[in-house]
């Protein structure tokens, strides 16, 4: 089982009201989320290790990934401040400023988090899909359980956490009696709700894009996320600008090829046929 480990590094959120929303979440994993997408995953709250969070050692991490929880995007209390340690382990942030900006609660963003480290733990997986802004071509939509559907929420024993896509969202066609979130919202496969947002890879132009809908505010909380410079987006435009500087004498040669191949950044196209493909850093089993 993919196991997250939680590490409260606030000055205002006490541990056990930190375990009262990790239970919370927990539970949405477990009887929501696995239910339908047949994977799923843990979270542990964990004790801080030392004054500050070494994001190269990942000391209290005691699992696959791990998430800080800390009171502000400017802190220096994360060392290094990249989202992915050298050795490739996955983790995330949530920042208590920030989501009292966004007008979120906390264990909804922790959810978030949660929910697409477990759908994505590297954060380089694609589905093929129409462009949301031209119907008639193909890009590759970034494989995110969460952003479409980002300004929903429910709750469980008291807690709000986020609501999320199903497998059906993936998939051209809207198919009779399917649904595609679990909190019902009429969303259509590979659209946003309101407040909510997109990426995708566009192979003709060679780079990531998003689609608001023509949402002022969701427009507004991917501003405030890229300004922050945090987020599995950002984390997306640093691996493809990697990509771009690194990028091999044959695929420079070969401008019929519509993919970007490197050793430090891969596509990977996801397509649901009954059965779902996976990818996770070696060693992972799901």
């Amino acid at each position: 089982m993919f196991q997250i480990s939680v590490v409260n590094r606030t000055t205002c959120i006490a541990d056990r009201e930190m375990h009262r929303v990790v239970r919370a979440i927990n539970r949405q994993i477990a009887e929501d989320f696995e239910p339908y997408w047949a994977f799923g995953g843990r979270l542990r709250v964990e004790g801080p290790a030392g004054p500050k969070a070494d994001l190269q050692q990942l000391k209290e991490m005691r699992g696959d990934a791990i998430i800080y929880v800390l009171d502000s995007a400017a802190s220096d209390d994360a060392l290094g401040f990249h989202d992915l340690n050298p050795s490739g382990v996955p983790y995330g942030f949530v920042f208590l400023d920030l989501c009292k900006m966004l007008g979120d609660d906390w264990s909804t963003t922790l959810s978030h988090e949660a929910l697409e480290l477990i759908g994505d733990p590297q954060c380089n997986l694609l589905v093929q899909g129409p462009n949301p802004e031209a119907s008639d071509r193909i890009v590759y939509h970034f494989f995110e359980m969460c952003d479409a559907v980002q300004c929903q929420n429910y709750e469980i024993d008291g807690v709000s956490v986020s609501n999320f896509v199903l497998p059906h969202y993936f998939t051209e066609g809207e198919e009779v009696g399917a649904r595609n979130d679990f909190c019902g919202t009429a969303l259509r496969s590979f659209c946003v709700n309101p407040g909510g947002y997109i990426g995708y890879f566009d192979p003709v132009k060679g780079e990531n894009s998003q689609f608001f809908a023509k949402d002022a505010y969701a427009q507004r909380r991917f501003d405030l996320k890229m300004e922050a410079r945090r987020g599995r987006t950002f984390l997306r435009n640093e691996q493809l600008s990697a990509a771009a500087k690194n990028r091999s004498a044959r695929c420079r040669a070969d401008a019929g090829e519509p993919f970007v191949r490197s050793h430090a950044w891969r596509l990977e196209s996801v397509r649901y046929e009954h059965r779902w493909y996976r990818s996770a850093a070696p060693g992972h089993q799901f």
